[in-house]
């Protein structure tokens, strides 16, 4: 899907863009707000409860959801409750570690699929405290679940935005963690990470400012 048709799938009644708060009156709209600004609030609180700190010394979750609301609002669209899933895209992830799985492939994707679902549940549960409709609640969770991948757009701005934190912030830490792996398996994750993006992923990725190494594996993953 094209940019502007993305943005425009935003616009449009009933979808999470800014004719999301026509009707109602200034009232409603400030109400809804508050809600929104509330379960931000809810959402943060938790990230806090992450032990993990980054260079910085915040939560790491704290600092990985800035990071996903920041690229989900270039991918997309500036929606509120977008920028909300982004937020929740590793809520409480510390809470499932990947050894609770088995070894192996099934085993990862055993764990990941869990995530979702624990994810999606937790985020409806704290926008819904924070007094956010619940059919919008609902919408958060379905992309939060990753439901809809490539059909959905909420769900395929937050892979959009998730592929991107991976390739600026995270692949190059990932890469000196597995320095036993031949040059060929960090074309293929890169390879398939790729194919998960929209084109307008793809497009802000080509942008990145990466370490010469890395870019040079994302080339090759690419070509073609």
């Amino acid at each position: 899907m094209g940019s502007a048709k993305f943005a425009e799938s935003w616009a449009g009644p009933g979808g999470p863009g800014k004719n999301n708060f026509a009707g109602g009156g200034p009232r409603a709209c400030n109400a809804r707000m508050d809600a929104y600004a509330q379960a931000r609030r809810l959402i943060d609180a938790v990230h806090a409860g992450d032990p993990k700190r980054a260079a910085d010394g915040r939560p790491a979750e704290l600092v990985y959801a800035d990071r996903m609301e920041a690229w989900v609002v270039r991918a997309a669209a500036d929606s509120p409750l977008l920028r909300l899933a982004a937020r929740c895209q590793h809520l409480e992830r510390w809470v499932v570690p990947r050894t609770q799985f088995p070894e192996g492939k099934a085993g990862y994707l055993a764990w990941r699929k869990s995530l979702y679902v624990k994810q999606a549940d937790r985020a409806r549960a704290l926008l819904r405290q924070a007094g956010v409709a619940e059919g919008e609640a609902d919408e958060v969770a379905t992309w939060v679940a990753k439901t809809g991948l490539k059909t959905n757009p909420g769900t395929q701005a937050l892979e959009d935005a998730a592929c991107l934190v991976f390739l600026e912030n995270e692949i190059a830490e990932f890469a000196a963690g597995h320095a036993d792996y031949p040059r060929e398996k960090f074309v293929d994750i890169i390879r398939k990470t790729w194919k998960k993006m929209s084109p307008r992923g793809q497009e802000l990725a080509r942008a990145l400012a990466l370490p010469p190494a890395i870019a040079a594996l994302v080339r090759e993953a690419t070509a073609g």
